[in-house]
């Protein structure tokens, strides 16, 4: 397998070589990339100026960010059911599409409309809030804002909408979004204050792990139950650590991986392997768990230590 990592330092391609990672080529050099998607031989890295497109491995890269109004992109997705359909969130917060492959970049002005009546806000930055997430099921997408909650469409993302809840609502500091591939309303998002789940597509929130500051999940694609969470007690990473739920949160275990100062910032699903990027840049690897297996003992191997900061990871998707 061949993946692709998005650095502070630019964009490394690493091989799996005797049961390890070499790094093979590093491109985009100086650039910090942020994200980093790749699908039917097209790789689109997210920076903090602009979009980059690179149709031949990475080799060679030109600028894809027309219609992209805001330069500083958080994360890159591209909707798995549809070709040629990316999204690109930035800071301050703004929600662009593309339907040609990074061609063309259109904003959603109802984004932009929420951030400023509401407010939205960064704790770390003058800018207000970013786009920092995004999941798809169906027509159903959703986004996270980080200070402004929950974005959902009804649509494949051609408009916008919150939903923070009511009733139950949503700490506002939203890190990640995840959907389950039983339901478009089974969404699950880790926040500045806690871990919330909701069951009918965001109108209201259960908190699964409260008291928590949490950045990253992997729920089971077969089993929405069985889950990994990467809380810690504050954006320090004050005892940061990696825990499970077997049961839908009902209970938690802490497993044997944890720092004094350090988290987990994302959850991926790559090929056969499930990786952990840390807040400090360093990349963790396991295999992914059968449905049926302890996640308590999923077997955590750090790798590649000189690729420098990592901030997201991928491999090249059909």
């Amino acid at each position: 397998m061949q993946l692709f990592l998005a650095t502070s330092s630019g964009l490394l391609t690493a091989v799996s070589e005797n049961s390890g990672w070499r790094i093979q080529n590093r491109t985009l050099p100086g650039r910090h990339v942020s994200s980093v998607i790749a699908r039917e031989g097209v790789i689109l890295a997210g920076t903090g100026d602009g979009i980059f497109r690179s149709a031949d491995g990475g080799q060679s890269w030109a600028e894809a960010s027309r219609g992209l109004a805001v330069r500083r992109v958080r994360w890159l997705a591209f909707h798995p059911g549809v070709s040629d359909c990316e999204f690109a969130g930035t800071e301050p917060a703004a929600l662009f599409v593309s339907n040609d492959g990074g061609g063309q970049w259109q904003a959603r002005p109802e984004v932009n409309s929420l951030r400023d009546e509401l407010g939205w806000w960064l704790p770390y930055s003058p800018e207000a809030g970013c786009v920092r997430g995004f999941a798809f099921h169906g027509p159903r997408a959703y986004a996270a804002v980080e200070v402004g909650g929950v974005l959902r469409s009804n649509d494949t993302g051609a408009t916008w909408t919150l939903a923070n809840g009511r009733s139950q609502p949503i700490h506002p500091d939203v890190h990640s979004i995840a959907v389950h591939p039983s339901s478009p309303d089974a969404v699950f998002a880790p926040t500045g204050g806690g871990y919330f789940a909701s069951q009918d597509g965001g109108e209201s929130w259960q908190a699964l792990y409260a008291h928590c500051y949490v950045r990253a999940v992997w729920v089971h694609p077969q089993d929405p139950a069985r889950q990994v969470l990467g809380p810690s007690e504050g954006p320090s990473g004050a005892n940061g650590r990696i825990e499970i739920t077997h049961d839908g949160g009902q209970t938690w275990q802490r497993t044997a991986v944890g720092w004094p100062r350090n988290m987990v910032e994302r959850f991926k699903p790559v090929g056969n392997s499930l990786f952990a990027v840390l807040a400090n840049g360093e990349l963790l690897q396991a295999p992914l768990p059968a449905p049926t297996a302890d996640l308590a003992a999923l077997d955590w191997t750090a790798i590649l230590p000189d690729a420098g900061h990592i901030h997201d990871v991928t491999a090249m998707a059909a």
